[in-house]
């Protein structure tokens, strides 16, 4: 008998042994790895090790005074939703800084402490603003009380103040004037260009908001991590403000 046929004829044999129907007594699991019956001491099952649950970043955004939501790219996408939760809260009446409005189910959860919230969003492709376009004019239409403060920033066009994007600024300007929408994000929220300085953006809520907690959630590419760290650590340590930072990356 060749050799090749009779490997063939042993690997057939093993898996219909291994994969038949279970008989009495057997629960149909692990046979191929079992030489008696699952009742045996000796039965050899695989060890099985559970690390976790693991919970969102973001998930105890409702416990900080104030919020600081920058995503780069699609990872907005996460922070929209909080941004949602926050407009909501509002919509549902519930007092802002407060407890859940009365009668909601979720009165018997901690209290949602979110005073104000700060969202950055940069991206590089204008055509991404039509992801939330609804989101941003909810926010400007229902947000009375200026609770959210939204920022969006298209990072391909040269920054604010380069001769190379006045035209565009100057045609941003008379359309907003005239409108009120934003040529770029097509929404009421205004696009600036360029990156954010970071620097400056911590420091304005760290003067805003003395002796407040705030929570910083980033999402999007590896690439700030490092520096929004190292300045939440920074205006804790140099200011009255906490920062919290938290990252999710995409």
């Amino acid at each position: 008998m060749p050799l090749l046929y009779l490997m063939e004829l042993i690997i057939t044999l093993n898996v219909n042994q291994a994969c038949r129907p279970p008989t009495d007594g057997e629960s149909g699991l692990l046979r191929a790895d079992l030489s008696v019956g699952i009742t045996d001491s000796n039965a050899r099952f695989p060890k099985l090790m559970i690390d976790g649950p693991y919970g969102a970043p973001a998930q105890d955004y409702r416990e900080y005074d104030v919020l600081l939501l920058i995503g780069l790219g699609i990872g907005a996408t996460p922070l929209i939703s909080i941004v949602k939760d926050v407009l909501n809260h509002i919509q549902r009446g519930g007092s802002v800084g407060g407890t859940e409005p009365e009668g909601s189910s979720k009165g018997k959860k901690k209290p949602f402490m979110t005073k104000r919230a700060y969202s950055y969003w940069v991206t590089r492709e204008e055509g991404s603003f039509e992801w939330f376009r609804g989101v941003m004019n909810e926010v400007a239409e229902k947000d009375k009380d200026g609770v959210i403060e939204l920022h969006n920033h298209c990072s391909s066009v040269y920054q604010e103040g380069d001769a190379r994007s006045a035209l565009i600024v100057m045609l941003q300007e008379l359309n907003h004037a005239k409108k009120g929408v934003d040529i770029l994000s097509g929404t009421s929220v205004k696009t600036h260009f360029a990156r954010p300085n970071w620097r400056s953006v911590f420091k304005r809520i760290a003067v805003n908001h003395e002796n407040q907690r705030v929570g910083v959630f980033y999402c999007g590419e590896p690439v700030l991590v490092a520096q929004l760290r190292q300045l939440s650590a920074d205006f804790t340590h140099n200011t009255n403000t906490k920062f919290d930072f938290h990252k999710e990356n995409f």
